[in-house]
Protein backbone atom coordinates (compact mmCIF):
# COMPACT_ATOMS: atom_id res chain seq x y z
CA UNK A 1 0.00 0.00 0.00
CA UNK A 2 1.00 3.52 -0.61
CA UNK A 3 2.40 5.41 2.33
CA UNK A 4 1.11 8.89 2.71
CA UNK A 5 4.38 11.23 2.36
CA UNK A 6 4.01 12.35 6.30
CA UNK A 7 4.23 8.97 6.94
CA UNK A 8 7.18 8.34 4.79
CA UNK A 9 9.18 11.34 6.06
CA UNK A 10 8.43 10.53 9.60
CA UNK A 11 9.96 6.92 8.64
CA UNK A 12 12.86 8.46 7.33
CA UNK A 13 13.27 11.26 9.92
CA UNK A 14 13.57 8.20 12.35
CA UNK A 15 16.74 6.88 11.16
CA UNK A 16 17.89 10.41 9.83
CA UNK A 17 18.05 12.01 13.36
CA UNK A 18 20.39 9.41 15.51
CA UNK A 19 22.60 9.93 12.51
CA UNK A 20 22.89 13.58 13.18
CA UNK A 21 23.04 13.57 16.92
CA UNK A 22 25.99 10.88 16.50
CA UNK A 23 28.09 13.52 14.49
CA UNK A 24 30.95 14.69 17.02
CA UNK A 25 32.23 18.23 16.92
CA UNK A 26 35.26 16.64 15.52
CA UNK A 27 34.35 15.26 12.83
CA UNK A 28 32.83 17.98 11.25
CA UNK A 29 35.31 19.08 8.84
CA UNK A 30 35.39 15.38 7.70
CA UNK A 31 34.95 14.87 4.19
CA UNK A 32 31.49 13.26 2.94
CA UNK A 33 30.18 11.57 -0.32
CA UNK A 34 29.66 14.79 -1.80
CA UNK A 35 32.64 16.25 -2.73
CA UNK A 36 31.40 19.60 -2.90
CA UNK A 37 30.44 19.12 1.10
CA UNK A 38 31.92 18.48 4.78
CA UNK A 39 30.49 17.29 7.55
CA UNK A 40 29.45 20.08 8.76
CA UNK A 41 28.41 21.67 5.45
CA UNK A 42 26.02 19.05 4.76
CA UNK A 43 24.56 19.03 7.95
CA UNK A 44 23.90 22.86 7.40
CA UNK A 45 22.44 21.39 3.40
CA UNK A 46 20.12 18.74 5.10
CA UNK A 47 18.88 21.26 7.60
CA UNK A 48 18.12 23.71 5.19
CA UNK A 49 16.70 21.44 3.02
CA UNK A 50 14.29 20.44 5.89
CA UNK A 51 12.94 23.98 6.85
CA UNK A 52 12.61 24.92 2.96
CA UNK A 53 10.66 21.84 2.15
CA UNK A 54 8.49 22.72 5.44
CA UNK A 55 7.35 26.11 3.50
CA UNK A 56 6.66 24.14 0.49
CA UNK A 57 4.34 21.62 1.61
CA UNK A 58 2.90 24.72 2.68
CA UNK A 59 2.62 26.66 -0.22
CA UNK A 60 5.12 29.28 0.44
CA UNK A 61 8.41 30.48 -1.06
CA UNK A 62 11.80 28.54 -0.05
CA UNK A 63 14.83 30.24 -0.24
CA UNK A 64 17.59 27.93 -1.01
CA UNK A 65 20.11 31.00 -2.09
CA UNK A 66 21.39 31.88 1.56
CA UNK A 67 24.13 29.73 2.92
CA UNK A 68 23.38 27.99 5.88
CA UNK A 69 26.00 28.30 8.63
CA UNK A 70 23.11 26.54 11.63
CA UNK A 71 26.48 24.68 13.22
CA UNK A 72 28.52 27.21 13.55
CA UNK A 73 25.45 29.86 14.39
CA UNK A 74 24.51 26.99 16.95
CA UNK A 75 27.59 24.29 17.95
CA UNK A 76 24.98 23.28 21.14
CA UNK A 77 21.52 23.23 19.58
CA UNK A 78 21.95 22.26 16.00
CA UNK A 79 21.44 18.63 16.57
CA UNK A 80 18.40 19.69 18.38
CA UNK A 81 16.91 21.58 16.13
CA UNK A 82 17.11 19.16 12.89
CA UNK A 83 15.06 16.49 15.33
CA UNK A 84 12.53 19.41 15.61
CA UNK A 85 12.68 20.22 12.02
CA UNK A 86 12.03 16.75 10.92
CA UNK A 87 9.09 16.24 12.95
CA UNK A 88 7.62 19.81 11.48
CA UNK A 89 8.67 18.60 8.24
CA UNK A 90 6.34 15.09 8.48
CA UNK A 91 4.07 17.21 9.90
CA UNK A 92 3.47 19.43 7.62
CA UNK A 93 3.51 16.89 4.50
CA UNK A 94 1.06 15.16 6.48
CA UNK A 95 -1.57 18.12 6.55
CA UNK A 96 -4.54 17.65 4.45
CA UNK A 97 -4.04 18.79 0.82
CA UNK A 98 -0.11 19.27 1.21
CA UNK A 99 -0.15 16.09 -1.31
CA UNK A 100 -2.25 17.66 -3.93
CA UNK A 101 -1.81 19.86 -6.71
CA UNK A 102 1.01 21.57 -7.56
CA UNK A 103 3.69 23.19 -5.43
CA UNK A 104 7.46 25.21 -5.70
CA UNK A 105 7.97 27.34 -8.14
CA UNK A 106 8.68 25.09 -10.62
CA UNK A 107 4.85 24.14 -10.51
CA UNK A 108 5.74 20.34 -9.78
CA UNK A 109 3.21 17.66 -8.32
CA UNK A 110 3.42 18.37 -4.89
CA UNK A 111 4.04 14.25 -4.32
CA UNK A 112 7.16 14.74 -6.51
CA UNK A 113 8.37 17.47 -4.03
CA UNK A 114 7.89 15.77 -1.27
CA UNK A 115 9.66 12.92 -3.01
CA UNK A 116 12.48 15.01 -3.59
CA UNK A 117 12.84 16.06 0.31
CA UNK A 118 12.59 11.68 1.03
CA UNK A 119 15.06 11.61 -1.20
CA UNK A 120 17.88 14.13 0.30
CA UNK A 121 17.13 13.33 3.66
CA UNK A 122 17.66 9.33 3.60
CA UNK A 123 20.86 9.91 0.84
CA UNK A 124 22.25 12.65 3.12
CA UNK A 125 21.89 10.28 6.23
CA UNK A 126 23.44 7.57 4.52
CA UNK A 127 26.31 10.29 3.75
CA UNK A 128 26.85 11.85 6.93
CA UNK A 129 26.77 8.21 8.76
CA UNK A 130 29.28 6.91 5.71
CA UNK A 131 31.22 10.15 6.81
CA UNK A 132 31.38 10.06 10.30
CA UNK A 133 32.14 5.91 10.48
CA UNK A 134 28.18 5.30 11.71
CA UNK A 135 25.66 2.58 10.70
CA UNK A 136 23.04 3.43 8.24
CA UNK A 137 19.92 0.77 7.57
CA UNK A 138 16.98 3.06 5.98
CA UNK A 139 13.10 2.26 6.29
CA UNK A 140 12.42 -0.23 4.29
CA UNK A 141 8.97 1.53 3.11
CA UNK A 142 10.85 4.70 2.43
CA UNK A 143 13.29 2.93 -0.05
CA UNK A 144 10.40 0.76 -2.14
CA UNK A 145 8.57 3.84 -2.21
CA UNK A 146 11.73 6.27 -3.11
CA UNK A 147 13.47 4.05 -5.88
CA UNK A 148 10.95 4.92 -8.38
CA UNK A 149 10.48 7.58 -7.86
CA UNK A 150 14.15 8.90 -8.19
CA UNK A 151 14.58 6.56 -10.97
CA UNK A 152 11.54 8.92 -12.79
CA UNK A 153 13.33 12.34 -11.63
CA UNK A 154 17.41 10.77 -12.08
CA UNK A 155 17.17 12.74 -15.68
CA UNK A 156 15.95 16.00 -14.94
CA UNK A 157 18.29 15.97 -11.39
CA UNK A 158 21.38 15.05 -13.39
CA UNK A 159 20.69 17.94 -16.37
CA UNK A 160 20.35 20.15 -12.89
CA UNK A 161 23.41 18.84 -11.15
CA UNK A 162 21.91 17.30 -8.24
CA UNK A 163 22.80 14.04 -9.27
CA UNK A 164 25.61 12.52 -10.65
CA UNK A 165 26.64 9.71 -13.19
CA UNK A 166 24.98 6.49 -12.00
CA UNK A 167 27.55 4.00 -10.62
CA UNK A 168 27.50 0.80 -11.89
CA UNK A 169 26.63 -1.80 -8.97
CA UNK A 170 26.55 -5.63 -8.98
CA UNK A 171 23.34 -7.92 -9.70
CA UNK A 172 23.00 -8.50 -6.09
CA UNK A 173 23.41 -5.00 -5.14
CA UNK A 174 20.47 -4.06 -2.15
CA UNK A 175 17.39 -1.68 -3.29
CA UNK A 176 19.14 1.10 -0.68
CA UNK A 177 22.74 0.69 -2.89
CA UNK A 178 21.00 1.09 -6.21
CA UNK A 179 19.03 4.38 -5.36
CA UNK A 180 22.57 5.03 -3.99
CA UNK A 181 24.09 4.39 -7.32
CA UNK A 182 21.15 5.69 -9.25
CA UNK A 183 22.87 9.26 -7.32
CA UNK A 184 25.65 9.22 -8.42
CA UNK A 185 27.35 7.41 -5.35
CA UNK A 186 29.41 4.24 -4.62
CA UNK A 187 27.52 2.65 -2.20
CA UNK A 188 31.45 1.28 -0.78
CA UNK A 189 32.53 5.05 -0.15
CA UNK A 190 34.44 5.25 3.08
CA UNK A 191 35.98 8.05 4.65
CA UNK A 192 39.21 6.32 6.13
Amino acid sequence: MTKTMGELLGAAAEQAVPVLRGISDERLGDPTPCAEYDVRALADHLLQVVINFQALAERKSADFGAVPRFVDEDPAGWRDRFARETAALAEAWAAPGAEEGTTGELGLPARTVGFMVLGDLTVHAWDLARATGQDFTPDPAVIGELAPALTAMAPMARENGVFGQPVAVGDDASAFDRVLALTGRDPSWRSH
